[in-house]
Parts: C-alpha cells; sequence; structure tokens
C-alpha cells in the first residue's frame, strides 16, 4: 500500500504573519532533502504563496531548470450563493488537489488570513499545522484573550477554538492527529520587556491548548527580497549569490525549524 504524503499546513487567521514565506521555505527545505513535494495555495486569491512559486519557476528558466519545484495547485473560493453548496464544492475542490497529490512524501498548503469553510477544511487535513505569529500581543491576541493589567490568561481565542475543533473532527473522521506548532516570527535581536512577556505567556499557553512553541525567523530583509525571484535562503549558493552572515544565520533558523517540526524521514536528514 502506498505510503500517504504527510500534510503540513501553515495556518493563521491574522494576516501578515509570514505564512506564505515559511511555506515556500519548507516546500524548498523538503524538495532539497530529495523528498517529492506538493503544494496547495487555499488563499488563492490573495495568491502570495502561488506568485512565489510562478517567481521561482521564472527564475529556475533562466537558469536552465536549476531549481527544485513543487507541483502547486492553487484553489478559489466557492461563489456559489448557498452556503451549504459553497462548503461542499470548496472541500471538494481540496480533496481533489489532495488527490491528484498522493504520490508525494509531503504536501504543504497555505491558508488565508481569515476564518472561511475552505480554510477550516485545510487545517481538517492536517498532520502538522505550523501558526507562525509576529512577535508582539496584536497576533497573540489570535490565539489568547489576556487581562490587559496582569497579562493573565482569561480564555482561548477564537482561532485556538477553531484549531480544537478541527482536531476533534480529525479525530472521529479517521483517527488521525493533527500535531500543533506555533512559530514566533520575525523575531527582532534585541532584548525588550516586550519579548520577554510573550515568552511567558507563549509558555503558558502552550501547556494550556496543547500546541508547540518554536522559535522562528529572525526579522531579516533577506526573506522580503527573494519573493521577486522565488528564492529562499537554500538557493543562494546555486544563485552564486554572495553569502552574509545574516543569510548563514537564516538558514541555520530554517534548519533549526525543520528539525524542530519532528516531520517523518526529515530528522537524520535536518541533522
Amino acid at each position: 500500500m502506498a505510503q500517504k504524503p504527510h500534510i503540513i499546513v501553515l495556518g493563521n487567521e491574522k494576516g501578515g504573519t509570514g505564512k506564505s514565506t515559511v511555506s515556500m521555505h519548507v516546500i524548498v527545505s523538503l524538495l532539497r532533502m530529495g523528498f517529492s513535494v506538493g503544494s496547495i495555495d487555499v488563499d488563492a486569491r490573495q495568491g502570495t504563496l502561488s506568485r512565489y512559486i510562478d517567481n521561482r519557476k521564472a527564475t529556475s528558466d533562466k537558469m536552465k531548470g536549476k531549481l527544485p519545484l513543487s507541483t502547486h495547485f492553487p484553489i478559489l473560493l466557492s461563489q456559489k450563493t448557498n452556503r451549504d453548496e459553497a462548503v461542499k464544492e470548496d472541500a471538494q475542490n481540496l480533496e481533489d488537489a489532495i488527490s491528484k497529490l498522493l504520490t508525494k512524501r509531503f504536501i504543504v498548503i497555505d491558508t488565508p488570513g481569515s476564518d472561511s469553510p475552505l480554510s477550516r477544511a485545510a487545517h481538517a487535513v492536517a498532520d502538522t499545522l505550523i501558526t507562525p505569529l509576529n512577535d508582539s500581543f496584536i497576533d497573540l491576541d489570535m490565539l489568547v484573550r489576556l487581562k490587559s493589567d496582569t497579562l493573565d490568561i482569561i480564555r482561548p481565542s477564537t482561532y485556538a477554538e477553531m484549531v480544537w475543533d478541527q482536531k476533534k473532527q480529525r479525530a472521529i473522521r479517521d483517527q488521525g492527529s493533527i500535531e500543533w506548532f506555533v512559530l514566533r516570527n520575525r523575531l527582532s535581536s534585541i532584548s525588550a520587556r516586550n519579548k520577554e512577556q510573550m515568552e511567558d505567556v507563549i509558555h503558558t499557553l502552550a501547556k494550556r491548548i496543547g500546541f508547540r512553541y518554536i522559535s522562528g525567523f529572525g526579522e531579516r530583509v533577506i526573506f522580503r527580497e527573494l519573493f521577486l525571484s522565488g528564492l529562499t535562503v537554500l538557493d543562494l549558493e546555486d544563485c552564486k549569490m554572495q553569502m552574509s552572515l545574516s543569510h548563514v544565520s537564516a538558514r541555520q533558523e530554517l534548519r533549526n525549524l525543520i528539525q524542530a517540526i519532528n516531520l517523518p524521514n526529515v530528522e537524520k536528514l535536518a541533522a
């Protein structure tokens, strides 16, 4: 029996947290380890991941096909006016895209910064869920409601409740589980009280609502610069770009991320 693809979903109902950037770097990391990878953009209206991949194809063509590429499918939200019909069509479109990628070892799905039936359907099929979170209390509000004076946790927020609902649905549907990681992204190198408070709250929250906390990428210009060419920090040597200390640090951050999320058959290669 063929091995089922391991599905990695990048999810957060807030925009601008770096989901597409992390998606692309995870995709290229796995490709460069020799794995076959499919990718799905269920945020096709904004289409950041799809444009990233299109940019990569264009750069690869100029290099005579030297860059590894995923097999990619964008999915647009259903335009049906009847909600039940729209939900059914969204779920079917996602299922169809996944069915075309069943020969892949990994499927990476990028989701929109908003709640929708299609986004929920994507969360429900995740084996690994990664939630990038900018290092601010504005982004943290998507996970938890806090007391303003003491920063004590009042209750999990809407996105955390949605993830828990999808975890339950997944267990009921196929006895599967979703391993959830929250990734603090765009970290400042400057120590600050806000940063320490975020760290304390996230560690407390991780125990309460059941995710694993991992550090993500620092705030580096390189991640924004690479988008237009469709490149990642793993491609710089192939493109004969000069490596700075910042680039080397960014590449190490990515390796740390891949090791931290404990993907099947990946641990030794990542090390």
